[in-house]
């Protein structure tokens, strides 16, 4: 993993840019006063998880969803 510090990144963003794009590096961690403060990376990395079916079976969807909304208005309303 590559760190550049904030005026390393500054000077040479478009280097550091290019290094991400073409797969040289895979991320790199921008430092500001020797700690890290952000990471550079590609979005074509990015994974977006499983989003489909994540919930499958952790609930009971009800008949109607609107059977409890006097409930849920009381709550709100503190009675």
């Amino acid at each position: 993993m590559k760190t550049a510090n904030l005026l390393k990144a500054k000077s040479s963003f478009s280097g550091l840019i290019d290094a991400i794009e073409h797969g040289h590096e895979k991320e790199i961690i921008i430092t500001r006063h020797g700690k890290p403060a952000a990471k550079l990376v590609s979005l074509n990395n990015l994974s977006s998880g499983q989003r489909i079916g994540v919930a499958e079976e952790k609930f009971i969807v009800p008949d109607s969803i609107d059977c409890d909304n006097d409930k849920i208005a009381q709550l709100f309303l503190g009675k």
